[in-house]
């Protein structure tokens, strides 16, 4: 059985939650209009926590050498977003908004599982370390999100669940006083929010800068 359908029993045998009705063109009601993409579905609320379960783990799976290697991140947070934090040092060259070739590999595997759990909207943001100017930092950190948006897009994942932001380098993880701080600095950092019934709004929202106390304190959720 599919490990993404979203009709699949939970273990306690609650349905992992209905397709909600989305057609082409359906426009989600709330405050500000936004638009969930063309049937995209929805989860119901009862159970995105298995659906996002079922995601991590097959994540940590599948991308084990990456995370090993400090390459990549994966977080679980206490909204049931998926973070997924992707070092700069390994998949762009310097100054380069050019994904590295040896990359590549590990954005396919990222790229086959985001398209299989499909009930996500994917957020991809950009940042930098401070060295240069405010200016071309935000717009390199753009760009960067970009280039990863359009390969995850290229490799099949939908345009439609696909939000990009450059953050430049505002919320830094560390000083930037040293190398090894400016190092972690420099990221992508890829948001997988489940599009629950009913709340559809919330997965379209900008995710927050995160800090260690909003990931989830289970067995489940690792931090590499």
């Amino acid at each position: 059985t599919d490990p993404s359908d979203p009709n699949r029993k939970t273990k306690t045998g609650a349905m992992v939650g209905a397709v909600a009705g989305a057609v082409i063109g359906h426009q989600i009601s709330h405050k500000n209009g936004a638009y969930v993409g063309a049937a995209l579905g929805a989860l119901a609320g009862g159970g995105v926590g298995y659906y996002m379960d079922k995601q991590q783990r097959e994540l940590e799976e599948e991308l084990a050498r990456e995370q090993a290697a400090h390459e990549l991140e994966i977080q679980r947070m206490k909204d049931e977003s998926l973070k997924l934090t992707l070092n700069n040092e390994v998949s762009f060259d310097f100054d380069s908004a050019t994904i590295k070739h040896g990359f590549r590999d590990t954005l396919d595997k990222l790229a086959n599982i985001i398209k299989k759990y499909d009930k996500t909207i994917v957020h991809v943001v950009g940042y930098t370390d401070s060295v240069g100017s405010e200016a071309y930092n935000q717009r390199l950190s753009e760009r960067r999100a970009r280039a990863v948006s359009d390969y995850l897009m290229s490799h099949g994942v939908r345009s439609d669940r696909l939000q990009i932001e450059g953050r430049g380098e505002s919320d830094p993880r560390a000083s930037n006083a040293t190398e090894a701080g400016r190092q972690l600095n420099r990221r992508v950092e890829i948001y997988l929010k489940p599009i629950v019934e009913g709340q559809e709004s919330r997965a379209l929202e900008s995710p927050a800068p995160s800090t260690p106390a909003e990931t989830q304190d289970t067995p489940s959720s690792r931090y590499y």
